[in-house]
C-alpha cells in the first residue's frame, strides 16, 4: 500500500498519517474492507516504533 501511495505521490509519512476513509477514496478502493491477512502482512513490513 505504501508503494502504491508513493506512484501517487503520497510520501511514507503522509500515508501514515491518512485515515481509512482517504486512503480508500484516494487508491480508489470503494470503500473495500482491508482483509485481514493484508493488514497482518502491513503491520510484519512496518511495525509501530516504540518511544
Amino acid at each position: 500500500m505504501v508503494q502504491a501511495a508513493a506512484r501517487l505521490g503520497i510520501c511514507p509519512g503522509r500515508f501514515w498519517q491518512l485515515s481509512l476513509r482517504e486512503w480508500r477514496f484516494l487508491s480508489g478502493q470503494g470503500g473495500q474492507p482491508l482483509q485481514r491477512r493484508a493488514f497482518d502482512q502491513l503491520m510484519r513490513l512496518h511495525p509501530d516504533k516504540e518511544g
